[in-house]
């Protein structure tokens, strides 16, 4: 039988709400992915060239580094990868988060929220971080999915 997980990164809540209501869904285990640096309100605007954020999304090799791990995830077959999307992609910590660990088998899924952008060039920029899996198509949601509307979606996902 294959195990589930939601690892998410959330910087304001909104992706964390998502999260939580398509483990609940599909009946997955969760997974916050906790930055150990966490970031202030003034780190994540992005209209300031200077910020914290800005600064991280200009240069793709950084790695924002991550204060906790998946203790377990050679147990899981599938990953669903929630995050808020940033320049339209998925924030760096997310690469840092994919690349520390064997992903190889295994099927990622990324699914995002944001206000207005679409998941870019998502996949392209999460791909060298999981070499081996199966990264797949994700999508992006508004912030007040349904556990309706992610059961759905996930279950084209989980045949």
């Amino acid at each position: 039988m294959s195990k589930i997980l939601v690892a998410y990164f959330s910087a304001s809540g909104v992706t964390k709400a998502l999260a939580e209501r398509l483990a609940n869904a599909i009946g997955a285990d969760v997974h916050e992915i906790v930055p150990e640096t966490p970031y202030t309100e003034a780190d994540l605007d992005w209209r300031d060239k200077s910020s914290r954020s800005s600064v991280e999304m200009s240069d793709k090799s950084f790695r924002p580094a991550v204060a906790n791990k998946v203790e377990n995830m050679d147990e899981y077959t599938t990953v669903f990868v929630g995050f808020p999307i940033w320049w339209y992609v998925a924030p760096n910590i997310i690469n840092t988060f994919l690349e520390n660990y064997n992903l190889a088998g295994k099927k990622i899924i990324p699914f995002a929220t944001s206000g207005m952008s679409g998941m870019g060039k998502t996949n392209d920029e999460l791909k060298a971080s999981c070499p081996g899996a199966e990264l797949v198509e994700g999508k992006r949601f508004d912030a007040n999915a349904g556990e309706g509307e992610l059961k759905a979606w996930a279950a084209g996902y989980l045949r």
